[in-house]
């Protein structure tokens, strides 16, 4: 029996071709396309392309090309069906179980499918066609939308008394038309109902560009009425496991790493008119885990940019609190704020697409950043209140599923904490005599740098040299833009160190207004200073030492990920776990 195509679809869009291929072969990035020695052939100069956008293989040295389907039938030898159950495991879905319904709910998607693809494609038309629908026309035109975003959307409109029901029944079972969740009876005049009528709608996609729901929208203000409603769920559509624009905004992700989450159709339709294309929205629900899990596996960044009004932000506390428990060491989720009264749409509409852009680099917050910041506006300065607020980061840090994440995220919540309450260890000197002086200093600082790991002794190395070395650094940009920092203090001060560096600036450090307790405590405890002490003039050396510090922090990088998957292999004993973990070990022994 087939596999649906809805499901084979499933995992070609959660699975990028390089994130397969890349298991085997050792591919480079080349403008839009990946490179690598063929697997099918021994050879010295790359010949095997990959292509995520248009999804498939190609080796000019054998004339081997697929998709990745193709791709671990050829590689691991197995036959269709095997791949299939190989690569649903890799994309994180549940293996599909064939029964006896299968060919019935088969039948049924075909039938819903073609239902939702004539809806859509009429009101379509009809917008774009017919002369009665000037007044969804001018709304459009009001709101600076022109036939391009109505074509690009594929948006219609439902006149208020339509009868489009009456076209579909003589194809369709009265049953199967109402399961779609386009129509219900009204049980009154005991007659089926456009649930859609009197309103714009935005077709939803499932993530292959198929129209799965609708949204809709009132062009008229009557208090009645609901502004926007969605499709009810359905057998085919899950308002938790969707998102709109998602089929079209994951092609970009071979050329853009962040992606735009907000709240509304029209904020999405509103930057992509100007020229922000990478923007999906939620469906009127909370942020889900499989939303974001769905778009962890095309993009590295999630900026949350929700209405900035009250209800904006309580949505954007539900959305942060739901999925900082999904962070990845590899992965971020951050969040931008509008001013109050601002929605992407009318803020991008006013201030256009560059401004929007620098907004973001200068406003976003980091998901941990937001939910500090919440909790501390709410914490009065008394040990109850410390206490609570303590308690709940806690709370929050240990949702957080991957082990790493949660022990830096931890270690940045009682950063913090401690910084608002420096006078909780004041007392305690008290009861001290200081009759060696020497020996206390000695022992305190023993004390402090124990509490330090050698990663975070690391990057005070690497700080400190850039610090006392600027003019050097900023000749050198390229050694330094790629290195990897682990701790979210350091790393703030690392990015802020570059991207001044990048601006071909003069600067010294107190340009950068970095908290002078945090110079102190790099100056201070920084391992290279004492190698540091007759180089300074040496630039070949400095140079030298630099390079080794970048390497030692990729090697912490590379042993963090071994020792998840060490620990990954340890319970799923998979033998693509294997492979991954021994590539692993391969750069672990060439660093």
């Amino acid at each position: 029996m087939k596999y649906p195509k809805e499901y084979l679809d499933e995992i070609k869009t959660r699975l990028k071709v390089s994130t397969v291929v890349s298991k085997s072969v050792s591919l480079k990035k080349r403008g839009k396309e990946f490179v690598g020695l063929s697997p099918f052939k021994n050879e010295k100069t790359p010949s095997f392309t990959v292509n995520d956008e248009k999804e498939f293989y190609h080796c000019f040295a054998t004339s081997e090309h697929g998709n990745i389907f193709d791709f671990i039938m050829k590689i691991q030898n197995l036959k269709f069906g095997e791949a299939v159950k190989h690569l649903a495991q890799l994309a994180g879905m549940q293996p599909y179980m064939f029964s006896k319904q299968d060919e019935e709910r088969e039948k049924k998607w075909k039938e819903y499918q073609s239902i939702f693809s004539q809806y859509v494609d009429f009101y379509y038309n009809e917008l774009l066609k017919n002369e009665s629908y000037s007044v969804a026309r001018d709304y459009l035109k009001n709101r600076s939308l022109n036939k391009e975003e109505v074509k690009k959307f594929k948006i219609g409109y439902i006149e208020k008394n339509p009868n489009f029901f009456e076209k579909l029944k003589d194809n369709y079972s009265e049953q199967t038309l109402v399961e779609t969740g386009l129509f219900y009876l009204d049980e009154k005049k005991k007659k089926y109902v456009e649930r859609f009528r009197g309103r714009l709608i935005f077709p939803i996609n499932n993530i292959s560009g198929q129209p799965i729901a609708l949204g809709g929208r009132i062009i008229e203000n009557q208090d009645y009425l609901a502004k926007y409603i969605n499709s009810p769920e359905t057998n085919f559509f899950k308002k938790g496991s969707n998102l709109y624009n998602l089929d079209l905004a994951r092609k970009l992700s071979n050329k853009i790493d962040h992606i735009y989450l907000v709240e509304g159709y029209m904020d999405v339709v509103g930057l992509s008119k100007n020229g922000i294309d990478n923007v999906v929205a939620n469906l009127g629900t909370s942020l889900t885990d499989k939303q974001i899990l769905t778009l962890n596996q095309f993009f590295d960044d999630i900026i949350i940019c929700f209405d900035g009004d009250e209800s904006g932000y309580k949505a954007a506390l539900r959305a942060a609190e739901n999925s900082i428990k999904e962070l990845k060491p590899e992965k971020q989720i951050s969040f931008l704020f509008l001013p109050d009264k601002e929605d992407p749409d009318s803020y991008v509409n006013k201030n256009g697409k560059v401004n929007f852009i620098d907004f973001t680099k200068q406003s976003k917050l980091s998901i941990h950043q937001f939910i500090f910041s919440h909790y501390k506006k709410q914490t009065e300065n008394n040990p109850s209140s410390m206490a609570i607020f303590e308690k709940k980061l806690r709370s929050v840090a240990n949702t957080i599923k991957d082990d790493f994440i949660k022990k830096y995220v931890l270690e940045y919540f009682l950063e913090k904490i401690s910084e608002l309450t420096p006078h909780t260890n004041l007392n305690k000197k008290k009861f001290f005599v200081k009759k060696a002086k020497s020996l206390e200093s000695t022992k305190r600082y023993f004390n402090e740098s124990k509490s330090l790991t050698g990663v975070e002794l690391k990057e005070f190395s690497l700080l400190y040299l850039l610090m006392t070395n600027l003019k050097l650094m900023q000749e050198n940009i390229h050694l330094i833009e790629n290195v990897k920092f682990f701790t979210e203090v350091n790393k703030q001060i690392f990015d802020k160190i570059v991207m001044k560096l990048k601006s071909g600036e003069e600067m010294k450090i107190d340009d950068l207004k970095i908290d002078n307790q945090l110079i102190e405590k790099i100056n201070k405890f920084a391992p290279i200073k004492h190698i540091l002490k007759n180089k300074f003039n040496n630039e070949h050396e400095v140079i030298e030492l630099l390079d080794d510090i970048s390497r030692d922090l990729n090697n912490y990088d590379l042993e963090f990920r071994i020792q998840e998957l060490e620990s990954k292999f340890s319970k799923d004993l998979s033998e693509v776990t294997f492979n991954e973990l021994k590539e692993l070990k391969k750069k672990q022994n060439i660093n």
